[in-house]
């Protein structure tokens, strides 16, 4: 059967890209298909080649005509910078933040640029397989985003665990040129301004950007595709991924580089081998803060992970949900309420989540001050048990309370990482945290 590929119009933070394609149309792989609206946006290009066979307000299906994936038409632009902006490229360790845009942070001398290779999440572990076989290429990347901001310092923070592409990061850098810092195995230690603390030593308060601290904090593959623009004027048509869970190869973690954005869901488990028989959930992203998707869903630029999950276990009646700013937002933690057949009873919100806009930050992530005074305020409001969706540090001191009160603990992870047999997020020592295992399961 043909395949039709999805490209949703908003992947991004900012405005919908805005068609300029037509249906019935003829593209190419790598031809652009959606321009950058006014304002905060990103483009948009075709990953395969075929017939445009559907244009809406919010997406443009395009069916395969027989693509070669090999190629792909070249960005024109003349220099770095035209070539960043012309590929699209938007953030692929977050929200999406146009790349462009946080690239032309105003900077002043001594500037430092920061790659993101912490890879937080557990179970992902795509970017690392990346960096162990092609440090020299993220090293290279590294120096491109400095040139182009005029930056004098660039470091890679990186997990000190991965041992592999810890030591394939200084065996690249023969120069010394660059500073490799290792991280914590701890959650959230990829959140930007924990990046930032860890690397440079500025805790920066919970609505102020790393430019702030004079610094750009680029995810790692994000980095690699600029790379990839500037080099090869390629543009961002490509996602690595990790697939994981509940597959026909049951528990199994698999890497797959170079994902078509705009693939369905469905053909990238055929990719990992295929789901299995029975799962709970499907979930886009990493565990802590991935959303559920369906198998008609396409893969989006920002898709970094895709999960089947466990079944959902059968919940209390009641149950209270405490909210951590660095994992799963209320709404989708009342998701996870249902699939535990669980009815809310009262919500809290951790002491350092302070509401930033339309979200949560966290006051100082991963540092967690004690949470019994919001997990009492949950026993009293009728709770049996309690959903959470705290980072590592906040996870220890509710389990140093709750069992203590006759409260079972749930995470909102744990399904997912049930499915591929991984630790589940309870107390746990900083040396217990997410164990090698994990990374010798990707394949």
């Amino acid at each position: 059967m043909t395949a039709e590929y999805r490209f949703y119009l908003k992947q991004n933070i900012g405005a919908r890209s805005e068609p300029v394609v037509r249906q019935g149309g003829h593209v190419e792989r790598g031809e652009r298909i959606a321009a950058k609206p006014e304002g905060l946006g990103a483009a948009l290009h075709s990953s395969v080649t075929g017939t445009v066979v559907l244009v809406t307000e919010d997406e443009i299906v395009i069916r395969d005509t027989g693509t070669d994936f090999s190629s792909y038409r070249r960005l024109t632009g003349k220099n770095p910078w035209e070539r960043v902006e012309e590929a699209g490229i938007v953030g692929l360790g977050g929200a999406g933040f146009p790349t462009a845009e946080k690239l032309r942070s105003r900077l002043g001398v001594n500037a430092t640029v920061i790659i993101n290779a912490a890879e937080c999440e557990p179970i992902l572990c795509h970017n690392i397989a990346r960096i162990e076989e092609e440090a020299g290429s993220l090293l290279d990347a590294l120096q491109i985003v400095m040139d182009l901001v005029k930056a004098s310092d660039g470091i890679v923070a990186i997990k000190r665990r991965h041992t592999k592409a810890v030591a394939a990061l200084r065996a690249a850098d023969r120069g010394g040129r660059y500073r490799i810092a290792p991280l914590e195995d701890l959650y959230p230690m990829g959140e930007e301004r924990a990046v930032v603390r860890e690397t440079m030593g500025i805790l920066l308060p919970p609505d102020s950007l790393p430019s702030e601290a004079n610094a750009v904090v680029i995810n790692a593959e994000t980095a690699l595709r600029i790379r990839e623009a500037v080099v090869l004027q390629k543009p961002m048509i490509d996602k690595d991924m990790t697939v994981a869970g509940k597959l026909r190869e049951n528990a199994g973690v698999k890497v797959l580089r170079d994902v078509p954005v705009g693939r369905r869901i469905s053909g990238v488990f055929e990719l990992a081998g295929g789901l299995g028989n029975e799962y709970g959930e499907l979930i886009m992203g990493g565990p802590f803060t991935g959303s559920r998707t369906a198998p008609a869903e396409a893969v989006r630029k920002t898709t970094g992970g895709l999960i089947a999950t466990e079944c959902f276990p059968k919940g209390p009646e009641k149950i209270g949900l405490l909210v951590c700013a660095c994992g799963a937002d209320e709404s989708r933690m009342r998701e996870i309420a249902r699939g535990l057949e669980s009815g809310v009873c009262g919500v809290a919100y951790c002491k350092q989540a302070v509401k930033v806009k339309n979200a949560y930050k966290c006051e100082n992530p991963g540092h967690c001050p004690g949470q019994i005074q919001k997990v009492m305020e949950l026993k009293k409001k009728g709770a049996q048990a309690l959903l959470i969706g705290n980072c590592t540090d906040c996870s220890n001191t509710v389990m140093a309370c709750a069992p203590k009160l006759n409260l079972k603990v749930y995470h909102t992870t744990d399904q997912a990482l049930r499915a591929v047999n991984h630790p589940l997020v309870r107390r746990m020592h900083p040396d217990e945290k997410w164990k090698e295992e994990e990374r010798s399961q990707c394949l």
